[in-house]
C-alpha cells in the first residue's frame, strides 16, 4: 500500500518522471476526474492523454523551427475554388504522408502564384503532425550550399545532413538556371535521398523543360528517372491569386499567358 503522500512530493515525483503535463495540472485534472466520476483506470487514461498531448505540441512546435518554413501556411488556408485544376481528395490524401513513408517524391508544377509554395508548406506542416522531419529549402539556397561544401571539401558531410530530414522541400526549382557544377551535385542529392527519404519540389517549369534549368539534359534525365520512379506530379493550372487580385482592382484588364495554360 502507497501511504498518504503531500502535494509537493507528488509534484516532485512527476518532474523526476519529465510528465510535466500533468505536474502542470494536477489539481485541475484531479477535480476533473472526479467531478465526471471517473475510475481509477479512467483518471489514469485521462492523465496519460493530457501529457501525451503536451509532448505532441512541443515536438510540432520544435519541428516546425527546425522544417525552416518561411511562412505559416495550412490547407485550410488554400482556395482550392480558384484552383479547380487541383483535386482537393488528392491533397488531403497526400496530408496523411503515407507517400513520405515510403520515400515517393512530389511534385508540384505551375507558372508563378498559383500557390504552389502554400501547398509544399502546408503539407510539409500536415508531415510533421504525422511524425515526420522536414526541411524547407529553396532550390538556389540549396545549390549555394552544396556548391560552398563542394568547395570546401564538405560536400559529404553536407550530403549526409540533407538525407536525414524523412521529407526535403525543394521550393522554385527553375526560376534561375542551375551550372554544370551544380546540376551534378543535385544530382547526387537526388541519388542520396532515392528510396530512402521522401522529396517534394515545386517547380514553374513542365518535367519536359529541366533539361534547360541543369543544363544539361543527360543530367536532367537521370535526376527525372529517380524522382518519377515513385512519384505523385500535380500540375496546378490557373491563374496567379496575385494577378488576380489586380484585375480585381483594375490594375489589369487580362490574364497574363502563361507556361501551363
Amino acid at each position: 500500500m502507497v501511504s498518504a503522500v503531500d502535494h509537493d512530493t507528488l509534484v516532485g515525483w512527476l518532474t523526476r518522471l519529465k510528465l510535466t503535463a500533468i505536474r502542470d495540472q494536477l489539481d485541475s485534472l484531479l477535480d476533473e476526474a472526479a467531478r465526471s466520476d471517473l475510475t481509477m483506470r479512467e483518471t489514469v487514461a485521462l492523465l496519460c492523454e493530457r501529457e501525451i498531448a503536451r509532448k505532441d505540441e512541443r515536438r510540432i512546435i520544435m519541428a516546425l523551427k527546425i522544417a525552416h518554413f518561411p511562412h505559416a501556411r495550412d490547407l485550410e488556408g488554400f482556395d482550392f475554388e480558384a484552383q479547380p485544376s487541383i483535386d482537393p481528395q488528392q491533397i488531403r490524401e497526400l496530408a496523411t504522408a503515407r507517400w513520405v513513408a515510403h520515400g515517393d517524391a512530389l511534385l508540384l508544377l505551375g507558372p508563378p502564384g498559383v500557390g504552389k509554395s502554400h501547398l509544399a508548406i502546408a503539407l510539409g506542416r500536415e508531415v510533421i503532425r504525422q511524425n515526420y522531419t522536414v526541411l524547407f529549402t529553396t532550390a538556389q539556397s540549396l545549390v549555394a550550399s552544396l556548391v560552398k561544401a563542394h568547395s570546401e571539401g564538405r560536400l559529404e558531410e553536407r550530403l549526409a545532413f540533407l538525407a536525414k530530414p524523412k521529407l526535403l522541400i525543394v521550393d522554385e526549382l527553375g526560376y534561375l538556371p542551375f551550372d554544370p557544377n551544380a546540376a551534378h551535385l543535385f544530382f547526387q542529392l537526388v541519388s542520396r535521398r532515392y528510396e530512402r527519404g521522401a522529396m517534394l519540389i515545386t517547380s514553374n517549369r513542365s518535367v519536359g523543360e529541366w533539361g534547360s534549368v541543369f543544363g544539361d539534359p543527360v543530367v536532367a534525365t537521370a535526376i527525372l528517372d529517380r524522382l518519377l520512379h515513385h512519384s505523385h506530379v500535380i500540375t496546378i493550372r490557373g491563374d496567379s491569386y496575385r494577378l488576380r487580385e489586380k484585375r480585381r482592382s483594375g490594375l489589369l484588364q487580362k490574364a497574363t499567358p502563361t507556361l501551363f495554360a
